[in-house]
């Protein structure tokens, strides 16, 4: 059983985590405005999310040296070299993109339009060349092209953050371009026994730490040849799996 930590030190680790992510987003923000007119776009692309993966791991290792959160990666570092792949995790908090990262350094991540253009992520978003989700049609194309290019994609099938336990109903994004692409989809089950950053959950308020993550390989399924199935399969599975999961986040009601 895990000893909490102190409520003065869950507070510093909150605010120092929180701090050191800035911090190297505002390190990399005017090397990636300059490079990205300057770059071309396939060398641009490397250097973005190389960059972006190196980061997001120090950020990993500053919250483990704190002892903040316990990460495990059961199977993901095998992916690396699997070829083209559409990622498709579960998504129970903000962290998923950045663990899913952390990992692999040649990731095309579907992200929010909005945050194209956010201060911290924007600039080093548009140099990586990762794909926002404004025009579902833009994205589908963009996707394809990624992935013919040799990339993995990481799309969450629930659109957002979980806030129907176990899973969202699934939209039908990952089906459409695996069907287009014809590349397969490899799930990753996301497991966490906090509702830290989960749906809702201020920015600032302090969990109970430490936090265990847990992110593993699931099921590979092969290229889409349909939508409706496909969608209900994947959904059958991701619930099954959640069903049996050794971690489970409490269910957080915002306010």
């Amino acid at each position: 059983m895990k000893r909490p930590l102190p409520g003065w030190y869950a507070y510093f680790c909150l605010y120092a985590g929180l701090s050191a992510l800035g911090l190297l987003c505002l390190a990399w923000l005017p090397f990636a405005v300059v490079l990205h007119p300057l770059l071309p776009a396939r060398i641009g692309r490397k250097l973005g999310r190389g960059v972006i993966t190196g980061a997001f791991r120090f950020y990993l290792f500053i919250l483990s040296a704190l002892g903040a959160c316990r990460f495990e990666f059961e199977g993901v570092d095998a992916l690396r070299d699997a070829g083209p792949l559409i990622l498709a995790p579960n998504h129970p908090c903000l962290l998923d993109a950045v663990m899913v990262i952390s990992r692999l350094p040649d990731v095309a991540c579907v992200m929010k339009a909005a945050l194209m253009k956010n201060l911290f992520l924007g600039a080093g978003a548009r140099l990586a060349r990762y794909i926002p989700n404004g025009r579902p049609l833009g994205m589908v194309s963009a996707a394809c092209n990624d992935l013919a290019a040799g990339s993995q994609l990481l799309i969450f099938p629930e659109g957002t953050r979980t806030v129907e336990a176990p899973l969202n109903p699934l939209l039908p994004s990952v089906a459409l371009i695996s069907r287009r692409a014809r590349v397969p989809v490899q799930t990753l089950i996301i497991e966490t026994d906090s509702a830290y950053l989960a749906k809702g959950w201020p920015l600032f308020r302090r969990p109970p730490m430490p936090i265990r993550y847990r992110v593993r390989v699931g099921r590979r399924f092969p290229p889409a040849t349909e939508t409706a199935g496909f969608v209900a399969e994947l959904d059958a599975y991701f619930r099954a799996e959640l069903a049996t999961a050794e971690l489970v986040p409490p269910v957080f009601q915002p306010g």
